[in-house]
């Protein structure tokens, strides 16, 4: 018997109607899409990842010396220090004039130094 269309109806062994086919063809379109995206969203997480470790294993900090001393001139007394970027900032009193001196924070060595003194 025919149906609406004018064709006859297709039974279990017979080819899948056109609506069908092209169902399966938009389900197979959509899959290969979602492939797609999934691969994208985990190249672009794996480039993150690569960034960041690299980063962190070639940012250079090492171990920092964890022992040593630093020579200061007799009579001097220490007000404050700070440590940033590498450096190590000592704020001194030298016989009642501050003082400012930088050291490398790995090897100690003295970097910069700044004196402060009142005007005559």
């Amino acid at each position: 018997m025919n149906n609406l269309s004018g064709r006859p109806r297709g039974n279990l062994s017979g080819g899948a109607e056109p609506a069908e086919s092209e169902t399966a063809q938009l389900v197979a379109r959509a899959r290969v899409m979602m492939i797609i995206s999934g691969l994208t969203t985990l190249l672009a997480i794996a480039a993150v990842v690569a960034v960041v470790g690299y980063r962190v294993f070639a940012s250079g900090i090492g171990p920092v010396a964890g022992e040593g001393s630093i020579a200061l001139p007799k009579g001097a007394r220490v007000i404050s220090m700070a440590a940033s970027a590498g450096r190590i900032a000592v704020l001194l009193d030298v016989n009642g004039t501050s003082e400012i001196r930088t050291f490398d924070i790995k090897t100690l060595k003295q970097t910069g130094g700044l004196q402060f003194t009142t005007e005559p």
